[in-house]
């Protein structure tokens, strides 16, 4: 009897799920971070410094290829790549020539509407300015100091 529950116990048991334990893994952030509205910024014609300027210094610089930039960014979640970018920018001499990759280039339409939405924050910080002014004057109406306090209470 023992020789047929055994064997059983053992099976059942070889069945059940045990977990495995992982480690934690951390969030890798790696390369150049290149956004839409930076890659919109550039233009073809422009220099090699001024690209540099707005992309930051790039990642890959090829030897045999010297007219050639790539910014490479990769973002890995506890192991798991969530998101990769690829951004190669081509020089003809100095100036700017082309761009491939992943992050397009902005369209006409797309630069208008990013110059209209970077003109009103303007306005808006200066109506806040504005109504500083008036809400710090307003205060200074209301709001008696110490010595304003006194003299009214001796009645000057």
């Amino acid at each position: 009897m023992y020789k047929i529950i055994i064997p059983l116990v053992l099976l059942l048991a070889s069945c059940s799920y045990v977990p495995t334990i992982s480690p934690y893994k951390i969030d890798i952030q790696q390369g150049n971070v290149v956004t839409q509205e930076m890659v919109s910024k550039l233009k073809p014609g422009m220099t090699k410094s001024q690209t540099k300027f707005v992309l930051g210094t790039p990642l890959i610089t090829d030897a045999f290829h010297a007219d050639r930039w790539d910014y490479v960014y990769l973002l890995k979640k506890g192991g798991k790549l969530l998101e990769q970018r690829k951004l190669t920018v081509v020089f003809e001499g100095d100036l700017l020539k082309r761009l491939e990759g992943d992050v397009a280039a902005a369209t006409s339409e797309d630069t208008k509407a990013a110059e209209n939405a970077s003109a009103k924050p303007d306005e808006a910080q200066q109506n806040v300015k504005a109504d500083q002014k008036n809400d710090g004057a307003k205060v200074e109406k209301e709001e008696k100091g110490f010595f304003g306090r006194m003299l009214e209470k001796i009645g000057l």
